[in-house]
């Protein structure tokens, strides 16, 4: 399993610090929260903290776009040269032209469906994109609790890859921890999210990490 913590859980007041902590505790790539307060009921970061976590972070960017406009927001996160950049189908009318429009940058395309957007919504999509993210909560804030209908919603992405295009990876973002990790594993899972669960960890970020790569 790869592991993407997030930095919405971070201490923004220590970004650089926490930025270099979960890329020295073994993480894969460093999942980036873009909220723009009207996608989604909250805001969070532009693109001078971004490049300020880009320079901190020694793993790859996963940018996850919660915005209305994704193609302005394309436009400001490419010169970072992020590995994905992610948006919501429910944003977006023209979703292979943004899917092939981020692949011209030189970054792979990703797509997010929230928790009651079919799956289906997905399926003529997915020889445009490299990853389909699907949320487990509702996006827009961090800490909620998992929504476990998604293990069976990967299980459907799943099959649907397999007939499309086999090499698209599944990602889940929201709740996930070392409670419902095997199970996401089994649904055919291939990177997680986990924000709180790995900032607020007990024995710390590295042992998070360690205990979501099953």
């Amino acid at each position: 399993m790869l592991v993407a913590p997030s930095i919405l859980s971070a201490d923004f007041g220590n970004l650089a610090r926490d930025v270099e902590a979960i890329c020295q505790g073994g993480c894969d790539y460093v999942h980036v929260d873009v909220m723009d307060g009207h996608f989604v009921p909250n805001m969070t970061i532009g693109p001078v903290v971004v490049e300020a976590v880009a320079k901190a972070a020694t793993k790859p960017l996963d940018i996850h776009l919660m915005v209305e406009d994704n193609n302005f927001f394309i436009d400001l996160f490419a010169p970072l040269k992020p590995e994905f950049i992610s948006f919501h189908i429910e944003s977006e009318k023209h979703a292979n032209r943004v899917a092939n429009k981020i692949r011209e940058l030189g970054i792979r395309p990703a797509v997010v469906l929230n928790p009651h957007t079919p799956i289906e919504s997905v399926e003529y999509l997915l020889e445009y994109v490299d990853m389909v993210l699907l949320m487990s909560v509702n996006p827009g804030f961090g800490g909620q609790k998992f929504i476990p209908s998604v293990v069976e919603r990967a299980v459907r992405l799943k099959d649907l890859i397999l007939r499309r295009n086999p090499q698209c990876l599944i990602e889940v973002d929201g709740g996930v921890s070392d409670q419902n990790i095997q199970e996401l594993k089994k649904a055919g899972v291939d990177v997680v999210v986990a924000g709180s669960y790995v900032y607020k960890h007990p024995q710390g970020v590295a042992a998070a990490i360690e205990s979501l790569k099953v």
